[in-house]
């Protein structure tokens, strides 16, 4: 299976990596509909292409692979009180999601082994476009620097949904297996909430983000 290419919008704050929270972000700004930013990748020349359509041009086949199946390496995020395991039909083969209620906000991981040779960081590079193609989205936060030691592109923002607003977290890592395999995975990590509700799912968002993880195992 080809790797797809819709990323799922995804939602909320971010503490770094650090330990130290940034400035909070406006999340006023988030009703606004107004753009802030153009997609671009690495090159700034190249086509606005999402990252996985960088993929498939570059003959690189992803299999999905659940999370929690994965044996050279760990990708998990916790599960707040409330939250459940979602369920849908519709979910790419292998996605992990979980939801407050029926309906938003959710957060979902994916995982792709990536087979096939291709510059990691000229990739990495195209990690903003999915989410910047969304209807009027409007950029919040963003940032390429790595995550855990792994590439990585993370964005964070708004953009309308069925006639709603919604917030929107999305990170892209590449990740190198333990070896001697060494396998290269693709992992994309997305938090969605409504936008007028940012600051009262603020706490339970946060604690997802910050929690999320990738790591070998050691």
């Amino acid at each position: 299976m080809r790797v797809r290419h819709r990323v799922v919008a995804a939602a909320l704050a971010v503490l770094a990596a650090s330990g130290c929270a940034p400035e909070p972000p406006d999340y006023q700004s988030l009703l606004s509909t107004t753009p802030t930013t153009t997609a671009t990748t690495s090159s700034g020349n190249e086509a606005q292409v999402p990252i996985a359509t960088y993929l498939e041009q570059k003959g690189v086949v992803g299999e999905p692979i659940p999370a929690d199946k994965l044996t050279d390496l760990t990708v998990t995020y916790p599960t707040p009180p409330g939250w459940k395991p979602f369920v849908n039909s519709n979910l790419s083969p292998g996605t992990r999601m979980i939801a407050k209620g029926t309906t938003y906000p959710t957060a979902m991981v994916i995982v792709f082994k990536l087979n096939g040779d291709f510059d990691v960081n000229e990739a990495i590079g195209h990690g903003y476009v999915d989410a910047e193609m969304s209807e009027n989205f409007k950029r919040l936060n963003a940032s390429m620097d790595d995550f855990k030691g792994f590439p990585s592109a993370m964005i964070e923002g708004s953009y309308d949904l069925n006639g709603a607003r919604m917030h929107t977290y999305n990170r892209i890592v590449i990740a190198t297996g333990a070896p001697p395999a060494n396998n290269r995975y693709l992992i994309q990590f997305t938090v969605t909430g409504y936008a007028d509700k940012a600051v009262e799912e603020a706490p339970d968002i946060e604690a997802i983000i910050r929690g999320f993880n990738v790591a070998v195992p050691k």
